[in-house]
């Protein structure tokens, strides 16, 4: 099934696809295996010559259309079918594309932003045609909401990148900490946008939200750096899992009374701006 990889690989995002239509889910689930192999060409233990070989191929196959290989085929028809601009995936590849170095280290706002727009806030967008979003300003929203995931992301993958030479933030748990913090931010921004997704596929969205934020918390709770480096991979576990799903329906319900859009995250999206039109992708 499409969705092995989603149930493998990405617990929180499977957690919340109970709630999805199966063809959004089959859909959503070719969006994530296409990801899935990106993110895994770059992460793969082979040496770096042989990652860039195995990436230019497959971005080539993708450009050319190679429709042999059933993830492209799976991508370009949601991109036929679902009206994704090609810019948005040739962003995506971008973004993969700068981890493929022997070193890599972050050291701006604006190239933390840019890079965590290129790898998730593509991914937002491309969900949110995907469930048939039309609304600019939700998009936008799409855009925070995966940005605020990435940076959580970061946030929990600390000294697994150090260990593949990659420095997003420094290794101290302030900095960790004001990163999660940073994060917040991008969730509260993305809640408004939500009410603009249609009602089928609305709470799905936001009990992944919910979920993936709760993350951060988790985070927070190991106190100090050592206990960060010795946690591991932090999840959230089942039974938060169940409590940020029932509390999604108060969330569910708010979102019922939100008559009129008003995006309002506009500093940060010029920060964006500088590098990225965001204009052309939405």
């Amino acid at each position: 099934m499409k969705n092995n990889l989603l149930k493998k690989h990405a617990k929180s995002f499977y957690w919340a696809s109970f709630f999805l239509s199966s063809e959004t889910l089959d859909k959503c689930s070719s969006l994530y295996n296409f990801c899935r192999t990106l993110d895994d060409i770059v992460d793969d233990d082979n040496n770096l010559g042989v990652k860039k070989g195995i990436f230019t191929k497959f971005k080539k196959d993708f450009e050319n259309k190679n429709l042999d290989n059933q993830i492209i085929k799976d991508m370009w028809s949601l991109i036929d079918n679902e009206g994704i601009s090609y810019q948005i995936v040739i962003d995506l590849f971008d973004g993969v594309e700068t981890d493929l170095e022997e070193k890599v280290v972050i050291n701006s706002k604006k190239d933390l932003l840019v890079y965590s727009y290129r790898v998730a806030g593509t991914v937002g967008l491309m969900m949110s045609k995907i469930m048939k979003v039309k609304n600019k300003e939700a998009l936008r929203g799409a855009i925070d909401l995966g940005i605020a995931m990435q940076l959580t992301n970061i946030a929990r993958d600390v000294c697994e990148d150090k260990a593949r030479n990659r420095q997003y933030i420094e290794h101290d748990f302030s900095s960790i900490c004001a990163l999660i913090n940073e994060s917040q931010a991008f969730y509260e921004k993305s809640f408004t946008s939500i009410s603009s997704i249609p009602v089928k596929s609305r709470f799905s969205v936001i009990v992944a939200r919910r979920v993936y934020r709760k993350i951060g918390d988790y985070i927070l709770k190991q106190n100090n750096i050592d206990n960060y480096n010795k946690a591991g991979k932090i999840y959230v576990p089942i039974f938060e899992k169940v409590i940020q799903t029932f509390l999604s329906i108060i969330d569910f319900i708010k979102l019922l009374f939100i008559k009129n859009l008003n995006y309002d995250n506009q500093l940060n999206h010029n920060i964006l701006e500088q590098e990225i039109n965001l204009n052309e992708r939405i």
